[in-house]
């Protein structure tokens, strides 16, 4: 499974996985985050994704998590309010990774995230109703939806949409 969070290092056969830590934000109306990289990217270029990243060595999957979503968005999680689960897939440049994602609340402006240049060229805050935005190769949808069906465990009824 890939959702697109993690990206970057090339592997070497016999290597241990790499960690990666996705987090799916959630708004007061039950809506996620999602924001679409750039075409340049070298892994999975030009699909939607939720905020995340590798694991660097020595740091925690949650201080990982806390400074992916300040990097990617500029925003700082306010609570971390539960696990969405543990993903595991091979990237186009055959490393393999296990992600483990994350329900999260945010602190900011969530009008105005603050995308990485050059990494993400634009964002959106998606309900279940638009889950066919995320017609992607990667399994980027798969993990939405669970986010979807977490957030209803923490009383988001709003996932649903409002059309």
């Amino acid at each position: 499974m890939c959702s697109g969070t993690c990206y970057g290092y090339l592997g070497r056969v016999g290597q241990e996985p790499l960690r990666c830590a996705g987090a799916l934000i959630i708004d007061d109306e039950g809506r996620i985050f999602v924001q679409r990289r750039s075409p340049e990217r070298k892994l999975f270029p030009n699909t939607w994704d939720i905020v995340g990243g590798h694991v660097e060595p020595g740091e925690s999957v949650d201080e990982a998590l806390r400074r992916e979503v300040e990097e990617e968005t500029g925003w700082r999680i306010s609570v971390v309010l539960g696990p969405v689960g543990e993903f595991s897939y091979t990237g186009d440049d055959g490393q393999d990774r296990v992600e483990q994602d994350f329900l999260v609340r945010v602190d900011g402006n969530l009008d105005r995230p603050r995308l990485e240049k050059g990494k993400h060229t634009e964002w959106r805050w998606i309900t279940e109703a638009d889950l066919d935005l995320l017609d992607e190769p990667t399994s980027i949808r798969e993990i939405v939806i669970a986010g979807f069906a977490t957030a209803r465990l923490f009383g988001f009824a709003g996932s649903a949409g409002k059309d």
